[in-house]
Formats: structure tokens, C-alpha cells, sequence
């Protein structure tokens, strides 16, 4: 006998009414390339906002293999970090409202879980559902940042440039709820950053800035910048000071430049083909080495903030 998709869920007595608005979503726990989704999702929640619903963790989440930090002071256990998943509900600078669903990534019921937010999209006339994340790429952070678009339907990517190949991942329940959303006649879309992936390990919010934007033009809220901006100057300046600190990572850093320069220059050819690629050491290669750079800067921290 099936279980009722509604049981997962409580909602607030007091939402308005939210007919046309746009939920987003981030999952902590898959893929997050230079926390590019996570240091999105804590900008949107820094400014006013409101839980109007909460999910059963109970049932979703697997404690022990995410234990949930709890603090013991002296003689008794003084505080438990009990984990949320929950819809928020915001409001763009236009004062638009939106929502967003945030919290881990849950362990048992994807497919319950995923007709649970089907449910809510449903109740509150959600038009548009996205969610956002980072994913390594063999790129030089010199270059400009990429984005990733996928969707229900091909019209919603809009000018973004798809990937050429089709590939086979581990599954997601971001990637499932997208899914399902468009076999339900729901339009989802989803934003992944392209993160140089010796910084993958790192906090890059120069990653977060480039999905912002794609949010904003795709969902056509107005989400500022904010502290964002500052923090991905602040991290960039780093990343360059160690660059000019170092003879032998700029000379990586100058070879993965050449690899991207010649990857979009034959693309632009629309062919892959180059004859200067022969001899090149690959961006794993060349970005292994940057990453053991990097991690071996101040005592290991790297760049991260």
C-alpha cells in the first residue's frame, strides 16, 4: 500500500497566495563544487524571510551517516544543530515573492519525497521550479565562468550552451524531482557552475555570482548581488596572489589558459580538433597540480574563507 506523499509535510495555516511564483532548491549532501549552491542558498536566506513549511527529517534523512552536531558543555549535552528541510518564502527586490526549499539532501523516499513537492507545487500554483549547484570543470579561473542549463522542456535553457555528449551520473534527488516535475507537465529547471576543479574543494563564490545571474534572467526575479560580489573579489585577489607568488603554478595556471583558449577557439571552428593540444598536459594534470599548490599555502587552508 502506497504512503500518502502529504504525510512528509506540514504547512503553515497563514500562506498567501502564491499563484505564478518560482520555488528554487538546494540540497545539501550531492555535488557542490566550491560550495557554489550552499554559499547561493545562505545569500537568498540573509535578507527577511519566513518557513511555511517543514518537512518529517524523521523519515527522510539517515542520522547516522550524517550525524548532526550536538555540543556537551562540561557535565550535559547544552544544544543539538537538529537538521532542517524546509520551504522559505522571500521576496526579490521588486518584492516578488518566491520560495526557496533548503536543507539536506534526503536519504530514504526520493520518489515520495519528490511527489511531496509535486503536491506543493500544485497547492501554491508554482510556475517554475530550479535548482542550482557546482560542478569541477578543467578550466582556468582566468577565463570566464560557465554555466550548465538543463530542463523539462528545451525552450526553458534558453541561450545557455548544452553539453555535447550525453553522460550517464549518480542520481540526485534535485536531478529526480526535475524529472519527474516534466513528466508531471511541471516546468523545472536546473543551473550547474562551472568551478575550476583544483577550487572545487574550496569556498569560490565567483560560482555562486555566475548561477545568481542565471537564476535572475531565467525565473525573471531581481536577486541583487549583495555581498557576494565583495566575497568572490576578495577570494579572486587571493587565488592571484598566490599565482604571482609562484613561478611554477602560473606556468599551470598558463597552460590550462591555453587548453580553454583552444578548446572554444575549435569549437567556435565547430570542430574539437587542434594541433596544439597534442602535446598538452590535460586539465586533470595540470589542475592536480594547482590544487597540491594551493593546499599547501597557508597550512592547508588554500582559499578557503
Amino acid at each position: 500500500m502506497g504512503l500518502d506523499p502529504d504525510d512528509l509535510y506540514e504547512v503553515d495555516s497563514d500562506v498567501p497566495d502564491l499563484t505564478g511564483a518560482v520555488l528554487l532548491h538546494h540540497f545539501e549532501g550531492f555535488m557542490d563544487a566550491g560550495s557554489a549552491g550552499r554559499l547561493l542558498a545562505e545569500h537568498l536566506l540573509g535578507g527577511e524571510h519566513r518557513v511555511i513549511a517543514r518537512f518529517d527529517v524523521d523519515r527522510l534523512i539517515d542520522y547516522r551517516s550524517r550525524r548532526p552536531t550536538m555540543t556537551f558543555a562540561v557535565d550535559h549535552w547544552e544544544d543539538y544543530d537538529a537538521p532542517e528541510l524546509v520551504v522559505h518564502l522571500l521576496h526579490d527586490a521588486d518584492g516578488t515573492p518566491f520560495l526557496l526549499l533548503s536543507g539536506p539532501e534526503p536519504d530514504h523516499d526520493w520518489e515520495r519525497f519528490s511527489a511531496a513537492v509535486r503536491n506543493l507545487v500544485e497547492r501554491w500554483g508554482v510556475r517554475l521550479t530550479a535548482g542550482f549547484h557546482g560542478i569541477p570543470m578543467g578550466a582556468p579561473h582566468t577565463r570566464p565562468l560557465g554555466v550548465t542549463a538543463h530542463a523539462t522542456r528545451k525552450d526553458l535553457v534558453g541561450g545557455n550552451q548544452p553539453l555535447p555528449n550525453r553522460l550517464q551520473v549518480p542520481g540526485s534527488v534535485a536531478a529526480l524531482l526535475e524529472y519527474r516535475l516534466g513528466e508531471w507537465g511541471h516546468d523545472a529547471i536546473g543551473f550547474a557552475a562551472h568551478v575550476p576543479h583544483y577550487l572545487a574543494q574550496s569556498t569560490y563564490p565567483a560560482a555562486s555570482l555566475i548561477v545568481l545571474d542565471a537564476l535572475s534572467r531565467a525565473t525573471g526575479l531581481s536577486l541583487p548581488e549583495g555581498e557576494l560580489r565583495a566575497a568572490a573579489d576578495l577570494a579572486d585577489a587571493e587565488i592571484n596572489r598566490q599565482v604571482a607568488e609562484s613561478d611554477e603554478i602560473a606556468d599551470v595556471v598558463r597552460a590550462l589558459e591555453r587548453q580553454y583558449d583552444t578548446f572554444v577557439e575549435a569549437s567556435d571552428r565547430g570542430s574539437l580538433l587542434a594541433e596544439s593540444v597534442e602535446h598538452m598536459p590535460t586539465a586533470e594534470e595540470l589542475g592536480s597540480q594547482f590544487e597540491r599548490f594551493l593546499a599547501e599555502q597557508n597550512g592547508g587552508e588554500g582559499t578557503e574563507r
